[in-house]
C-alpha cells in the first residue's frame, strides 16, 4: 500500500507563518484588532454613544483623530467599540463552523456506509443554501441580532468544511500509520484527535479562516441592511450604513469603517493561508511546491 500521507511532525511550524508578507500582515492586523476590541471594553478616546452638536462632521485633527459624524460621536471610538463586535462575529461563527464541519466530516468520512451515505446526500443539500439568504431568512422570522449571524454563517460554512474535509479524511483512514496505530489498540476517537484531524488540519484552516471573514463581511452587510446587529450596538455595518447617507458631502467618514472591515477581512485570509503553509508537512518538505501552491487560487466549495 503507498503511503499518501504522513503524520505531522509536533513542531513549532506557527512560527512559519511570520516567514511570508502575507502571514506577516494577517497577524499583525488580527493581533490588532483583539487588542482594539479589549482596549474598547475599558477605554475609548470617547464615549461611542455620545453625541455632541457643536463637534458634527470635524475632519480628522485633534482631539478627533478620524473626525465625526453627523451628531459629533467620535468615529475612532465608534470604530474601536465596533471591533468587539467584529471579534465576537468572527470567533463565534468559528466554533460553531469548527465542531459542525468536524462532527459533519467525522460521520460522513469514519461510520459505516448508510451512515457516510446519508451525512453526505444531507451536506449536499445544505450546501445549495446562501449562508447571507440562510442569515437574512432567520432574522426576518427571530429578528436581527448578532446571534442569528453567528450561528447562520457558523452553521453554513460548518457544512462547507464538512464537504472539504470528508474525503480528505477518507483519503488519510488508508494510510499507513493509521491502521499502525489501530493495531496497536487506539479507539476512533483517539486515532481521529491524534493522527486524522492533524493531517487534514491545512485544508481545514483554510476553510475556517474563510469562514471568519466571511462572518465579518457577513455582519457588516446584514448590519448595513437592518439584519444585524440593533443600532444601540457598535457595529461597522452600522456606521457605515449611517455615513453612507452623507457620502456626497462628507465622503472621508465613510472610508474609515470600509477600510476596517476591508483589512480586517483581508488578513484573515492571509492568516489562513499563512496557517496553511505552517501545518502543512507536504509543503515543509518541499517549498517548490509551496511556491507553486501560493499561486493556486483557493477553491471554496
Amino acid at each position: 500500500m503507498t503511503d499518501t500521507a504522513r503524520p505531522v511532525p509536533r513542531r513549532r511550524g506557527v512560527r512559519r507563518i511570520w516567514t511570508t508578507a502575507g502571514g506577516r500582515f494577517g497577524l499583525v492586523v488580527v493581533a490588532i484588532i483583539a487588542l482594539l476590541a479589549l482596549t474598547s471594553l475599558l477605554w475609548t478616546p470617547f464615549d461611542p454613544r455620545a453625541t455632541d452638536v457643536a463637534a458634527r462632521w470635524q475632519g480628522p485633527g485633534w482631539p478627533h483623530l478620524l473626525g465625526t459624524d453627523g451628531t459629533g460621536r467620535d468615529i475612532l471610538s465608534l470604530i474601536m467599540a465596533g471591533s468587539r463586535t467584529t471579534v465576537l462575529v468572527a470567533v463565534g461563527a468559528g466554533l460553531v463552523a469548527t465542531v459542525v464541519g468536524v462532527l459533519l466530516g467525522a460521520l460522513g468520512a469514519l461510520t459505516t456506509r448508510a451512515i457516510r451515505e446519508t451525512v453526505a446526500v444531507l451536506v449536499d443539500i445544505l450546501i445549495a443554501f446562501p449562508v447571507l439568504i440562510i442569515a437574512m431568512m432567520i432574522s426576518a422570522v427571530w429578528g436581527g441580532s448578532l446571534w442569528v449571524v453567528v450561528w447562520a454563517v457558523g452553521l453554513g460554512f460548518g457544512v462547507n468544511i464538512a464537504r472539504v474535509t470528508r474525503p480528505e479524511l477518507r483519503r488519510v483512514q488508508q494510510s499507513d500509520f493509521v491502521l499502525a496505530g489501530r493495531a496497536s489498540g487506539l479507539t476512533p476517537l483517539q486515532s481521529l484527535v491524534q493522527h486524522l484531524l492533524p493531517n487534514v488540519a491545512p485544508v481545514f484552516i483554510v476553510q475556517l479562516s474563510w469562514s471568519m471573514a466571511v462572518a465579518v463581511l457577513a455582519e457588516a452587510g446584514l448590519s448595513y441592511l437592518g439584519f444585524g446587529a440593533s443600532v444601540v450596538d457598535p457595529s461597522w455595518g452600522v456606521l457605515l450604513a449611517d455615513l453612507q447617507r452623507y457620502i456626497a458631502v462628507h465622503p472621508l467618514s465613510v472610508v474609515w469603517p470600509g477600510l476596517a472591515i476591508t483589512v480586517t477581512v483581508l488578513a484573515l485570509n492571509l492568516l489562513g493561508d499563512g496557517l496553511r503553509d505552517a501545518t502543512d508537512p507536504t509543503l515543509r518538505q518541499n517549498p517548490r511546491a509551496a511556491a507553486a501552491r501560493s499561486h493556486v487560487p483557493e477553491v471554496v466549495a
